[in-house]
């Protein structure tokens, strides 16, 4: 396999007919001890997962569920 100028690669046929991949699936790339190994993803994936992972651990702002509601509701309270 030959890596692009935009890093990807083409999965071969007979490695996504052996983990039951097709157009459109989510793949993860796990890497141990310098090894990357492709798996299909569990759960939830893509962009949204990112920005969730980014983000978790970050707030500083101790609301509630209903005060955070009642702000983008633009409600004074």
């Amino acid at each position: 396999m030959r890596l692009t100028s935009k890093g990807q690669i083409t999965i071969p046929q007979q490695v996504r007919q052996e983990l039951g991949l097709e157009p459109g699936d989510e793949v993860d790339v796990v890497v141990r001890d310098g090894v990357a190994t492709i798996v299909p993803a569990t759960g939830p994936t893509g962009r949204g997962r990112r920005m969730v992972e980014a983000l978790l651990g970050r707030g500083d702002v101790e609301l509630s569920t209903d005060q955070i509601m009642a702000l983008t509701r633009g409600e004074d309270g």
